[in-house]
């Protein structure tokens, strides 16, 4: 006897159904890419590709060499804000009665002319953030250009690009290419830290500026030039995207190194057996997950009062 199946089960009630689908056709996905990168290596006019473009674009005479320990504390820094800002964000967009709300005064350090607005918790959590993350995004911004790193994530030379797609296909292939990202990254690697530096971390600010009460609701003509709803929709796959590129950033670093990753990025040092990097790595993680877990009311409250008022 056939027993009738319920749709409405508490499993398909799960705000984590999406994953029992995602997760094997994402597996099965890759594993089709992998397939096809390999039988593509084999033709002869592919192997031609990848010995004229082996995947890394040479930089231009004179430029800096090494990772500076400002770069380790500025990416440290980054990981720490943006593990705060994806958890908030998404408390924001998925919880619909917040624990506690804040509200604005005007004697704080930021004032608009919009009239204070109750907002939640989260909200509040996720703009201050927000605001922190920008201004080390700025810091980051002005050393890169003051010192000529900005040569290492920024393109110049249009053989990036097809430098970019031959370490993609060499990636995909399991064939990696072998690097030294103490003197200078591949070009897809180049491309992807370009892209997120200076395209898809001011896209999130600008469409988060956009869905923040510190936006002017009395301008019409800027309103309806630049709405909401755009904001809403792109905000989102940005957040995604932000997601997508730590997990791919994080599982390569491990994968393709991971002393000698580490040193680079935690410790400012080329050695591939020191194991410096490792434990600064670690305890950052740890201060992560002891931030991850600490922003909640109890702990938010006394910190949101200092700037506004908090209400249940």
């Amino acid at each position: 006897m056939l027993w009738p199946v319920k749709k409405d089960t508490q499993m398909t009630k799960s705000k984590w159904f999406p994953l029992v689908w995602i997760i094997p056709a994402a597996v099965l996905t890759l594993a089709a890419l992998v397939l096809v990168a390999r039988l593509v290596r084999d033709f002869p006019a592919v192997q031609d590709f990848l010995r004229t473009y082996p995947g890394e674009t040479p930089l231009p005479a004179g430029s800096p060499v090494g990772i500076p320990a400002w770069l380790n504390w500025q990416h440290f820094l980054n990981a720490f804000f943006l593990v705060l800002i994806i958890k908030s964000g998404w408390r924001v967009r998925t919880v619909t009665r917040p624990p506690a709300y804040w509200t604005r005064n005007n004697k704080g350090f930021i004032r608009t002319k919009n009239p204070p607005t109750k907002i939640s918790l989260d909200l509040w959590l996720h703009l201050t953030v927000d605001i922190l993350w920008l201004l080390n995004g700025l810091v980051f911004s002005v050393l890169l250009a003051v010192s000529g790193h900005w040569v290492r994530l920024v393109p110049t030379s249009w053989e990036a690009f097809p430098n970019a797609l031959s370490a993609a296909l060499q990636y995909l292939s399991l064939d990696w290419p072998t690097e030294n990202g103490w003197v200078n990254y591949n070009s897809l690697q180049m491309l992807a830290y370009f892209t997120i530096v200076f395209l898809a971390a001011p896209l999130a600010a600008l469409t988060g500026v956009r869905m923040s009460p510190l936006w002017p609701k009395s301008t019409e003509k800027l309103n309806r030039a630049y709405p909401i709803e755009l904001a809403r929709a792109v905000h989102l796959p940005v957040m995604f995207f932000f997601v997508g590129f730590v997990i791919v950033h994080v599982a390569l670093v491990l994968t393709t190194g991971a002393l000698r990753n580490l040193n680079h990025m935690y410790a400012a040092e080329s050695s591939a057996s020191s194991w410096l990097g490792f434990w600064l790595f670690a305890a950052s993680v740890v201060i992560m997950a002891i931030a991850w877990v600490g922003s909640r009311p109890l702990i938010l409250r006394p910190i949101a009062n200092l700037t506004g008022k908090v209400s249940r």
